[in-house]
């Protein structure tokens, strides 16, 4: 089994390595402390009870940290500042017949309504979301 536990580690610190997340490594980790109880010829069912439960502990115990300082986090571009914003209607927004303008930070914007209501120009509306490049909008009150 010492054999068996070291080609287990190999294998997986090998897939870990090929990977851009922690993959792997946490049952490495437990490989590592199975071999160990195999190095003290303890019962093969006992060294993969140490096996997967040092390998839980370990993935519990670590993947948060891991996943906070590895995570890379998306960056949000200067299209997503729109979203929450709330800015005038310029052309109707008819879903159905596929119109509709909002003007923000001084640009123009293709606008669709989110819950599908025609929304006449000169009203207000928020900004709720992107979806390519159409703002989805839905009715806002005047901003103070």
């Amino acid at each position: 089994m010492v054999i068996f536990w070291l080609v287990a580690i190999v294998a997986l610190i090998a897939v870990e390595a090929g990977t851009v997340g922690l993959v792997s490594i946490w049952f490495a980790i437990g490989a590592a402390a199975a071999l160990i109880a195999a190095a003290f010829h303890l019962a093969v069912w006992l060294q993969i009870v140490i096996f997967l439960g040092v390998s839980a502990v370990v993935l519990a115990a670590l993947r948060p940290v891991a996943r906070k300082y590895l995570n890379v986090r998306q960056k949000p571009t200067n299209a997503d500042r729109v979203i929450g914003v709330i800015c005038p209607v310029t052309e109707d927004i008819d879903n159905i017949a596929g119109t509709g303008v909002v003007a923000v930070d001084g640009k123009e914007w293709t606008a669709r309504s989110l819950t599908g209501t025609n929304i006449p120009a000169g009203e207000y509306v928020r900004v709720t979301s992107i979806q390519g490049v159409k703002l989805i909008v839905e009715e806002a009150t005047v901003p103070a």
